[in-house]
Formats: structure tokens, sequence, C-alpha cells
């Protein structure tokens, strides 16, 4: 964390301000200094971060929004600023809770390093359904090898009972669909007819039990969108992404990403504890400092707080999410597991034993517990009652005993993606003048660190500097 609430501003003529420390604004800070010019990044809050925040609690790390990131991100890997951040994997695949028990499924290869895509399709390992009994009863499916395989397994097993996830061969046919989306072009994905992520699943040529035990659930937990209202076109990158890499969460909490993005900026250049209360592109006047001139101004914050500053400025809706931590002697299922919920049996859409992917999220000899609800949750009165009482059904354990460290709730805590979507929002308004944000871009991380390099280049171009790191490829998604 950083602050400068104990010291003067000394600079008040820099060539660029960026209003909002988040991490869209901190990564245009960054191509912008590279490219040698001044930038002061002015936050309201006494932290950096904004919605990616993270709270000290009697030696836990809580985060206080529930994104999810993949390990086939490139904007995490190109960013300056985040050279050897470290990531913690959740296990291959997820555990999906449907009809009383977990099953592990969606575990598939990369397509990424294939020069001949068609090839690796074919050689690529196909997923089948081969149960075994876990901890507390439960069921994990993992890989039997090729296609032609999963079809022998399948005859083995046509007396068995099928799980609800469906048997060997509708796990191979997921597999070969994950594997197929994970090496398709973004060109050849945003030229698909754009429905609603909802109405896409329909068009998948996968059975119904797989769409609604392993999809469904699935990509409501990547796009933070229980109805999955979102753009067919956002929520393919999004199944792309994980069919590419595995999930993952930065060490040390969701805090980490911004703050290492904020310490290796020039010193002095974040400044926190500042209010904004008037803008223009040459001068930005705060309420502890006075007026600092620019000669352009960068909206960095968030899409209600950017219309504020710039009215007229489009808002869209957005997807609420409360996160609920909670804390047990023991952890309640071993291994880095994400668990989803295809039943809907309660409010709860995912969940994991954070301290299994994360160890230094919480104490020695303490499990730390996460889970996120989407969409509007129960009232306050309720909702820990409830969400206790669904986890002990997805855990197979008792939770009356756990202790609840924290609830954070965000009514505006992603912005909303429906079709027809622009995945590539002005952020040029007029020359001197940008917005960046996860509402300029997919409504991700990598989206907003994204938009922050649009942003940073877009001004260079504007002021003709030309970017440390050369022109920014289009149409590439993060």
């Amino acid at each position: 964390m950083l602050s400068t609430a104990h010291r003067n501003i000394s600079a008040h003529d820099v060539d660029v301000v960026i209003i909002g420390a988040g991490i869209a604004g901190l990564a245009a800070a960054h191509h912008l200094t590279s490219a040698g010019v001044t930038v002061a990044v002015l936050e309201a809050a006494p932290r950096v971060g904004g919605r990616m925040a993270t709270d000290r609690v009697d030696g836990f790390l809580l985060d206080r929004g529930g994104r999810l990131l993949t390990t086939s991100y490139p904007e995490l890997l190109r960013t300056p600023g985040l050279e050897g951040v470290t990531l913690r994997m959740f296990a291959p695949g997820v555990l999906v809770h449907s009809d009383g028990r977990n099953y592990r499924t969606g575990a598939v290869g990369t397509a990424r390093g294939n020069r001949n895509s068609r090839t690796a399709h074919a050689t690529r390992t196909a997923h089948a359904t081969r149960a075994t009994a876990g901890p507390r009863g439960s069921l994990r499916t993992g890989a039997v090898g090729s296609a032609r395989s999963a079809l022998t397994a399948a005859r083995a097993l046509a007396s068995a009972p099928r799980p609800p996830l469906g048997g060997a061969v509708d796990q191979a046919r997921l597999g070969a669909a994950l594997n197929r989306l994970a090496g398709t072009p973004t060109t050849r994905l945003l030229a698909r007819p754009e429905l609603t992520a909802a109405e896409s699943l329909s068009a998948r040529g996968l059975p119904s039990r797989t769409v609604n035990g392993f999809l469904r659930p699935l990509l409501s937990a990547l796009l933070s969108d229980p109805e999955l209202g979102t753009s067919s076109r956002c929520a393919d990158l999004a199944l792309r992404a994980f069919a590419r890499g595995r999930l993952c969460v930065p060490a040390g909490g969701a805090a980490a990403l911004p703050e290492m993005l904020a310490r290796s900026l020039p010193p002095g250049t974040v400044r926190t504890g500042v209010c904004v209360t008037d803008t223009s592109i040459n001068c930005v006047t705060t309420k502890e400092h006075g007026e600092i001139s620019c000669r352009s101004l960068v909206l960095a914050t968030g899409a209600s707080a950017a219309a504020e500053l710039l009215p007229g400025l489009r808002v869209p809706d957005f997807h609420a999410v409360t996160v609920l931590h909670h804390t047990a002697p023991v952890p309640p299922l071993t291994g880095p597991a994400l668990l989803l919920d295809a039943d809907r049996g309660g409010p709860v859409a995912h969940t994991a034993v954070m301290s299994e992917v994360d160890p230094s999220r919480a104490p020695y000899g303490r499990a730390l517990i996460t889970s996120t609800v989407l969409g509007t949750p129960p009232p306050a009165a309720e909702l820990d009652r409830s969400v206790r009482a669904h986890l002990a059904r997805l855990y197979g354990t008792p939770t009356d005993g756990w202790e609840l460290l924290a609830v954070h709730h965000d009514p505006e805590a992603v912005p909303a993606m429906p079709p027809p979507h622009d995945l590539r929002r002005p952020v040029r308004l007029l020359a001197g003048l940008y917005v960046c944000g996860d509402h300029r871009d997919m409504n991700t991380v990598p989206g907003a660190l994204f938009s922050g390099r649009r942003a940073a280049h877009a001004l260079l171009r504007d002021l003709g500097v030309r970017p440390a790191g050369g022109p920014v490829q289009l149409p590439a998604v993060a």
C-alpha cells in the first residue's frame, strides 16, 4: 500500500494526470512513463487497487472481490511492472456439485504452442468419466486417454450407473469441444453470430446434462453473470481462456497486482488520499493540494465515477457480487479445487478453500473458505445462515462451527456486457482526454489492463511519442 497523506505534492506540472489508481490507471501510467512521459496518478482512496482490494484480518488475507484469473491471459505477462508476478493455481478443471456429490471435470490440454492445431486436436487427450471414491463421498473424473480409448471405456462402463455429468463419451465430447475452442483464433470467435451466453449454449452440440452440469455454472463463475445474459462472444473468449490455461489467483491476495504496479512506478507518481473536485484537459483541481497543470487527462475510475467527472459518458449496467470469508479448524476439502454448484441449490455460485490454493492467505493451522454469491444476495439477516447451509451440502460437512470473518457486497462489481457488446469501446474521447477501465473492454482484470494500454498508446500517438512497447495489436483480446 502506498500512502502520501503525510507529505505535500511537490510536482504541480506534469504531462499527464491519471485519475484513479486501479489496475487500468496504473497500467496506463507504466506505458506512459516507459515512453518518457511524466505522470501523476491521483487516487481518492487511502490505497491503490480500486476493486482489487485485500483486507488483513487476524492474519487472514481477504479479497473484497471474487474475480478469477487464468494463466492464459497474455496481458498479465506483458504489462510492465508485473514481471515476476506469482500466481497460485487451482487444480486442473473444476469440481461440480450435482445430485449430492462432487465430480471433477473440464480438465483439458492447451492449444498454445502447437503450430498445427488440427493435428494437435486429433492427438490431444480426450476426457472420459472414470469415477473413484473421493473424500467425503465425492466422485472425481479424470482423463483416460485418447478419444478411441474413451469409446472403449464407454463400452466397458455401459452397464454402470451414469453420473449426472454424463459418461465417458460425453466427457470425451466435452474435452474435444474445449480443445477446439482453445485453438480458435480471436477473429473467428468475434465473427460468430452474437447471442446471449445462455442462448448460445444450446448451439454447442453437447448434451443438456453437460451444458447444465458444467458449462452453465462455469460460465456464471467466469462472467459473474448468473443469468448468462452476457454476449456470447465474450462468453466464448472467457471459455477459451479457461480451456487454454489454469484458473488462478494472485499470491498474497488480489491487491498484490495493483500494489506491484504502484511500487514499480517512479517515486512520487502515485498519490493516494487525493480528492479531485474539477477537471479539464490541461488542469486538475484537488481538494487537498489545489491545481495540477497537465497536457492530457486520463479517467481511469469505475464507470459511475467517470460519468460524474465527465457528464454524458454512458454508464453500463452491473453485476452485483457478494464475497463471504469463513474460517474453520480443518479444511473441508483438501486440494486447490474450485467448487461449482450445478444444482443451484443455494446462494453460492462458487467456493474454494483458499488456504489450499494460496497458503499465505491464512495463518498456520486455520482454513480459509471463500464463497461467492452472484446477483442479489439474500437479506443480510439471512445471508450467513443460508450460505452456511449451502456450503454444508457442497462440502459434505457441518459448518455450524465455522467463523464468519468478513462479508463484502459490491452492487457495481462487474460491468455487464449484454449483446451487442463492443469489445473495443473508444478510449480516446478527444485529443487530450482519454478513459480506460474494464467498462471499455472485456470486464475482466486483463481487460482493464489492456484498456490502460490502449489509452496510453492513443495518448502517445496524439503527443507524437512512439510507445516503448510498440503499437497495440488489434483485434487481440485479453
